[in-house]
């Protein structure tokens, strides 16, 4: 199901924002916010967000992390992201269990290695990896143990084990290698009981895994981007997925739209960014 016909040059960072009841995602290379029959347009790209309180989200764009007021569309700077470096722009971004809000930079033509994956919690942004050329696919396991990350360009999707406060520990391990496909690794969420469901950029699908990397099943979309996922709803049984016409000289009918299907799988509810 279609569930809005804007068609989004790049759609990304979905989120259903819990408190709200209500599916929020991004248009990146538009600078807009969305919600079913809406937006906010703003002065940089925007990418991704993690929900404060019931009308706060954190979000992340091309030079800072700032909190937007959905109600009153104020915005209050919180801190400068790789501000000082005009090559790079936000990209892929979640809130872990632990309230701290993980984001990803990379290059505004995907240059190479210009990326970084950084987590903000309780006042501190720190560099977690570097040197990646496009950041995705980071989610969290229910248990707030592990966390899940990509460089699209290389293909294979990461583990790294989390200590109590959610700072990685150890090296990270491979859980899923993909760098032989002729589709990407784009964004990802976890569900309730552990399993990483991937959308696959040249796809039209999102794929589910199991921890340990076994393929489990894939949902088609009507989209050949498929860029990112989201679980939804009252139940949190409808699985949200984000496409794009970026790169496109042709996009088919519904290319670049935002979609949603009912699924028999128990998604996790976004977590709340403690600021």
């Amino acid at each position: 199901m279609i569930i809005d016909d804007t068609p989004c040059a790049l759609g990304e960072g979905p989120i259903w924002h819990p408190e709200r009841q209500q599916f929020f995602w991004f248009d990146i290379l538009n600078k807009r916010l969305h919600t079913v029959g809406k937006y906010w347009e703003f002065d940089e790209y925007v990418s991704a967000a993690g929900w404060v309180d019931k009308d706060t989200f954190l979000i992340a764009s091309a030079t800072q992390l700032f909190t937007f007021d959905l109600e009153t569309e104020e915005e209050t700077y919180v801190c400068g992201l790789e501000s000082d470096n005009e090559v790079t722009r936000s990209n892929d971004g979640r809130a872990d269990p632990q309230g701290g809000f993980w984001i990803g930079t990379m290059g505004f033509n995907a240059e190479d290695k210009a990326g970084a994956i950084y987590r903000y919690y309780r006042g501190e942004l720190r560099r977690l990896f570097d040197n990646v050329t496009i950041t995705n696919a980071i989610c969290f396991a229910p248990c707030g143990a592990i966390a899940y990350y990509t460089d699209t360009i290389v293909g294979k999707l990461m583990a790294t084990d989390l200590d109590a406060d959610g700072w990685p520990t150890g090296k990270p391990r491979l859980i899923v290698d993909l760098s032989d496909e002729d589709f990407g690794i784009d964004g990802a969420v976890v569900d309730a009981d552990g399993n990483i469901w991937n959308a696959q950029w040249g796809a039209s699908r999102v794929a589910q895994y199991a921890p340990d990397g076994t393929f489990l099943q894939s949902v088609t979309f009507p989209a050949s981007q498929t860029s990112c996922p989201a679980f939804g709803g009252t139940d949190l049984k409808t699985l949200y997925c984000t496409s794009a016409t970026q790169g496109m000289t042709a996009p088919a009918i519904d290319d670049g739209k935002t979609f949603a299907t009912p699924t028999t799988t128990i998604g996790q509810a976004e977590h709340r960014v403690i600021l």
